[in-house]
């Protein structure tokens, strides 16, 4: 029950406040050998923003880095002393630790040092303008708690009789083997459908995530894709003996590749090209792309086709298997 309820609420609330990748409250430093009108309107464009907190002003750019090697800041903005006449000269000394986090620090500062009247930097950010993490992050969520819990849940269910060897009782009763497999996932399928609702819910009301497209493709592609994973699960439970190595075999195989290869953290496309190749076979790849169009895009269902045909495929294909090979086993 603390598996099937209380992980995804606190998930949810992890990956949506506690880990983000939002821009805010940037130890900066000013590097400016005189204090001029438009350096001043710079600064205070910094200063008034929530991106960035302007914590000291320094006279040379070492001063400024010494800050940075100290921890005691973490960018440092270097105006030159003609700043004001030529409205450029700008260098931006970061630390480069995080390089993700540097760039975006450069981008936003650039953002809010330059007049947008006259910035070319300028930009319109359709669907996201606030550029919450929320928006990505709650897809991605829903993607690896629909898998792990449909899948590990049935996996272990059924391995449970087995492990107990009550399924011998149950084969000898007057149903067929196929039921009593429907039977174990049905109320796996009702669970995930019930924290798919919790996990929407949470979204609008706590998390200010807009559900922008139709709330029925959305129920449709996620059946879709929790049968996609009660089939997986019954795979797994042809493999494992016990519900230890059914619990090991869901962490393993899901788990990992659900986090660092579908694009839930990582950007697929800036991964090297065989691990591109690799993600190409994670199922939750093609679902969070799916629920990220549709809930965040506002698009129609014929924008995510390519994902829906690939999830229905792999679903037919595991679930030939695991009913192939399960009643193989019980025979």
């Amino acid at each position: 029950m603390l598996i099937l309820f209380v992980m995804p609420v606190m998930m949810m609330l992890i990956f949506g406040f506690a880990i983000t990748n939002d821009v805010k409250n940037v130890r900066t430093v000013v590097v400016t050998s005189q204090m001029d009108h438009q350096t001043q309107a710079s600064v205070n464009r910094l200063s008034t923003s929530e991106y960035f907190n302007v914590i000291a002003t320094v006279g040379t750019p070492k001063e400024a880095e010494l800050l940075i090697r100290n921890q005691k800041a973490d960018m440092a903005i270097v105006f030159a002393p003609d700043y004001a006449s030529k409205h450029s000269g700008i260098q931006f000394i970061v630390d480069g630790s995080d390089p993700n986090m540097a760039q975006q620090w450069t981008n936003y500062a650039q953002q809010t040092i330059l007049n947008p009247k006259l910035s070319s930097l300028n930009a319109k950010l359709l669907y996201n303008p606030q550029m919450k993490s929320a928006y990505n992050f709650v897809p991605a969520i829903m993607g690896m708690l629909m898998l792990l819990i449909c899948a590990m849940m049935t996996s272990v269910s059924i391995v449970r009789e087995k492990e107990r060897g009550t399924m011998e009782v149950l084969l000898v009763s007057p149903v067929q083997p196929l039921m009593i497999i429907v039977a174990k996932t049905i109320p796996y399928l009702l669970q995930a459908l019930l924290i798919l609702g919790i996990i929407l819910l949470m979204s609008v009301t706590v998390l200010d995530v807009p559900l922008s497209g139709s709330l029925g493709w959305i129920l449709v592609v996620s059946l879709i894709y929790i049968l996609l994973a009660l089939s997986l699960g019954l795979l797994i439970s042809n493999i494992a003996q016990t519900q230890f190595v059914a619990l090991l075999v869901s962490a393993m195989v899901l788990l990992l590749p659900t986090v660092m290869l579908s694009g839930m953290l990582f950007p697929v496309e800036s991964m090297p090209t065989i691990l591109q190749w690799v993600s190409a076979v994670i199922p939750p790849r093609y679902y969070i792309q799916a629920m990220r169009k549709l809930m965040i895009m506002n698009v129609g269902i014929g924008e995510v086709w390519r994902e829906v045909a690939v999830l229905i495929g792999m679903t037919v294909l595991l679930l030939t298997i695991s009913l192939v090979k399960f009643n193989k086993r019980l025979e």
